[in-house]
Order: structure tokens, then sequence, then C-alpha cells
């Protein structure tokens, strides 16, 4: 791994922290450029009550000079502006462990039994927050390849929709305009009807999320070790994402239903190149990048603080018990799609410096400008030869 990277803090905490170190130097860089997307995972109709307390912003505390990256490790900071609300507050110990979330796997881990709010601060989906701002970072190191990596909800509960073609910009106009990040309004629609039905169940809901990095270079990622395939690596990428419960590249909920000659992605010659007929393989064969858009869709399971009671026990009394509500959104499935974008931006960046190495952007690009004439049958897309030009 060349691109390395630790959060730390809790929810309730002072703050959020966050190292990246494998950064090459010479990368524009500022905090405005990590802004947008820390927005984008706050917003999404179905969020909670801390959304309104909370206006996320990361800053550079090392790594930058002067706007661009040095090549030593960035450190980020995220304040955590409900802190002053818990810092001084008697909190009672939180002995009734919620099903499906982190609480009692979590003390038998650390034996903290007596208060089950150590685990539930640290496995809190308010960490993701850190991942957002260091997936913003690598996501500024992909576009300066012609990279784009986009998102959009594919289910709510169950409403669902066949998605719109990520690699058109109207459409992810119309998916980031959108509440619940889908680019069909009548569904958009429907999302908003089903979340509100289930606000008013005292429930949540989960759904699907589909991301799709557009402009990859065919070889990243390999075929010759377990741990060095792209696929696994993306797959668990997206599974520690909180309250994502499956992973599926490309077409993969679907294919196994499917005989062997609709299964895969067949291939023709046009003006000299090859072009793919479809894109079951979701942009990777055998662990490796093929020059499709690359596609990875997760399941998120409905969140697991429900506001209606869920049967448990009370540690503390040794008897039977209804779990023990913490505030929390009723939807977060968008949110989801937002962080998928920063995990897939990580692993591709990480695979696009192992590939190319150098400490430098200066490095980096002839190496990327060598390679692609190459690929004799890949037709590189105009965004990268735009950024190699420069």
């Amino acid at each position: 791994m060349i691109l390395r990277w630790l959060t730390a803090g809790e929810s309730h905490g002072p703050c959020l922290q966050g190292i990246v170190d494998g950064v090459p130097a010479g990368l524009p860089l500022s905090e405005e450029d990590l802004g947008p997307d820390l927005r984008r995972r706050q917003g999404g109709y179905g969020r909670g009550g801390r959304m309104k307390i909370e206006s996320d912003w990361a800053e550079i505390t090392s790594g930058v000079a002067k706007g661009l990256t040095t090549g030593g490790p960035i450190g980020l900071r995220v304040e955590n502006r409900d802190w002053p609300n818990w810092k001084d507050k008697d909190v009672p110990p939180f002995t009734k462990p919620r099903p499906g979330h982190a609480d009692l796997a979590g003390a038998y881990k650390y034996g903290q039994f007596d208060d089950m709010r150590l685990v539930l601060e640290r496995a809190s989906a308010r960490e993701t927050t850190m991942r957002v701002a260091v997936g913003a970072i690598a996501r500024k190191l992909l576009g300066a390849f012609g990279v784009e990596v986009h998102s959009q909800v594919l289910r709510i509960g169950s409403v669902a929709t066949g998605g719109g073609d990520l690699s058109d910009p109207e459409v992810v106009k119309r998916v980031e305009a959108s509440s619940v990040r889908v680019a069909d309004p009548a569904v958009e629609e429907q999302m908003r009807s089903a979340i509100d039905a289930a606000r008013g169940l005292r429930e949540t809901l989960g759904g699907v999320i589909e991301v799709v990095g557009l402009g990859i270079v065919p070889g990243l990622g390999s075929h010759v070790q377990w741990d060095r395939k792209l696929d696994g690596v993306l797959a668990q990428a997206f599974m520690c994402i909180h309250a994502i419960k499956a992973v599926a590249i490309g077409d993969g909920f679907t294919v196994g239903e499917l005989y062997g000659t609709q299964a895969h992605d067949g291939m023709r010659f046009d003006d000299g190149k090859v072009v793919r007929l479809s894109n079951r393989a979701g942009g990777l064969e055998g662990g490796i990048t093929n020059g499709e858009p690359v596609v990875v869709r997760a399941v998120k399971k409905p969140i697991s603080t429900t506001a209606a009671p869920q049967p448990t026990v009370d540690l503390a009394t040794g008897q039977d018990s209804a779990h023990q509500y913490e505030r929390s959104d009723v939807c977060a499935v968008p949110a989801a799609a937002v962080i998928g974008e920063a995990m897939m931006a990580i692993v591709l960046a990480d695979a696009f410096l192992t590939k190319f190495g150098g400490d430098s952007l200066e490095e980096i690009r002839p190496r990327v400008r060598d390679y692609v004439p190459r690929l004799k049958y890949w037709r590189p897309g105009s965004a990268l030869m735009a950024a190699l030009a420069d």
C-alpha cells in the first residue's frame, strides 16, 4: 500500500483527526477542496438532528505548503461542534446493546460491559466524516489524471430505480441536485414518501448505492496474488463502511442467474481499438482494471438505532429489556453513496500510485504519458489526454 491513512476520534469527542501518508508532492490542495464532499455527506433526505448541529470543515494541519502538497504526511482535523453539549453532560452508562450495532460485540472484545458508550462512540458512523476528507484528497490526485468518481442511489427500502448513466454530465447534475441522489424526479418523490412513512412508524430504511469510476487506465491491480486483486480491495473498502452488508462488482448481484454467454462482456474492433459490448464485469477482470468504468454496488442495511423499541437485554440488571434509543437518522443511504465515492477514490488512488510510483506529480506525469501509448488497443478518454497535455 502506497497511500496509507488512519482516522482517530469519537462521535462526541472534541474532534476527528486523520493522517494521510503517501500523497506525492506538488499536488494543488486546499481546505476548500475538501469542503464540497463533506457537505455532500451531510445532505440527503432522512438525516437526523446531528446534521443541524455540525457544519463539517476539515482543517489541514500539515503536509501542505503554499497550496501544494509537500510529500509529507497530511494532517487533518474536523471539529465536533456537538462536543460542548456533551463534555460536561452527566451521561448515564449505556448498558442496553442495540441489535445490529457494535455495542455488545465491542463489549465482548474490550470488556466494557459496564458502559458500552465507550464502544459506540468510536463505532459511530460519525467517523466517516474523516474518510470523506481523506477521499477528497484522493479524488484531487485522481483528477490530475482525468479520473472522476460519481455515485447514485438505486434503492431505498422497496423503491428501486435502474439508475442513470453516470458518464453523462447531465445525469450527474440531476443526481447531485436530488435529495436522495437519483436522476428521476418521480422516483425521488417515491423515495421521500417511503422515508416519511418509515419516520411515522419510528423505523429506519436501508437501500442500494452505486459508485462509478470513470477514465481509469487499464492495468491497475494484479492477478498474481490474492491481496493485490483490485476487486477484492474494493470489496473490502466498501464492506468496511458502516452498515454495508453486501458488495458487488458490476452486475455481481444478478450475474449468477445468467448463462455464460450472457454474463460476460463481448468485444469488437472499432478503428483498431477494442471496444466492449457491455460492462457487466464492472471494469475489472482478473483483479485488474480493463479500461471500462469501474462499478461497485453495495447494500446498506437499515440503521440499527430505531425509535421503535427492539428486544435486547440490560447488562446492568440482567433482565430482558427494550433497547436504549440514541439520536439517529431515518435513512442515510444518500450519505453512504458519498462515503462510497471516498472509499473508491482512496483505493483507486493507491492502485494508481502503486502502478506508476513517484514522489511528486512531476515524476508521475511522464510515466503515465509514456504508458498510455503502449495500451495500443485501448482508446483513452479525452479527460486523460487533456490532463497529460498540461
